[in-house]
């Protein structure tokens, strides 16, 4: 198995369940542009990909609509819905003994990087990672392919090949192959199996405990 030194981690689906508050924000914003949304698959569509390119996708919103609509969601997300979130069984563990092996650690998202740090803020995990990579407000930083970049920046990285992202989404798989590096997909979040392998990850975890498995710190 490929020896990895450096993770990069996605933030919702991964790290937190920010489903609740992601989902009722965004029932707010569609209610705006009279749109109602039901269902559960309707509804986690949202959690992980970049928002503007749902709605896009899967309501047929124009590029204008869709930025126009993303400032009305992000003038009311941080309110209430940021902190209608926990931290996945786990986690805390899981990062602890990372850093104890030697491991260097990084979140990777396409939230805003201003909401993600005000969540690993509150739920007291931003002292487990080196750098915080996510989305600009201005939408310049928005695909997961590009915030992984800023994220080897940040970090300084030059051997991708110690590199692997951790993450529940398609994007994450895809973002990562992008740049050149590997991808466990988790499945305590919001993808499938099928989503995943369908996206080339290398490694599949079912929870956090096979994360650390795969990168044998336990």
């Amino acid at each position: 198995m490929k020896t990895y030194e450096i993770v990069l981690f996605d933030l919702d689906g991964t790290l937190t369940d920010s489903g609740e508050g992601i989902v009722n924000t965004m029932k707010e914003t569609l209610r705006h542009y009279g749109i109602s949304m039901e269902g559960k698959v309707e509804m986690d569509r949202f959690i992980g990909p970049p928002l503007k390119e749902t709605l896009m996708q899967y309501y047929g919103f124009s590029k204008e609509k869709a930025t126009e609509a993303m400032v009305y969601f992000r003038e009311r997300y941080p309110k209430r819905g940021i902190y209608e979130n926990y931290v996945y069984e786990g986690i805390e563990e899981l990062l602890s003994r990372l850093r104890r092996g030697g491991f260097r650690l990084a979140v990777a998202t396409s939230k805003p990087e201003i909401f993600a740090k005000e969540v690993l803020r509150y739920f007291r995990l931003e002292s487990y990672f080196e750098a915080v990579a996510g989305a600009l407000m201005d939408d310049s930083r928005s695909k997961k392919y590009d915030v992984i970049l800023h994220c080897l920046e940040l970090l300084e990285v030059r051997d991708r090949s110690r590199v692997v992202m951790v993450g529940d989404r398609k994007h994450d798989v895809e973002g990562a192959a992008k740049a050149g590096i590997d991808c466990i997909g988790v499945l305590y979040g919001y993808g499938t199996e099928e989503e995943l392998t369908g996206a080339g990850a290398a490694h599949i975890a079912k929870k956090a405990e096979d994360i650390a498995r795969i990168l044998e710190v336990l």
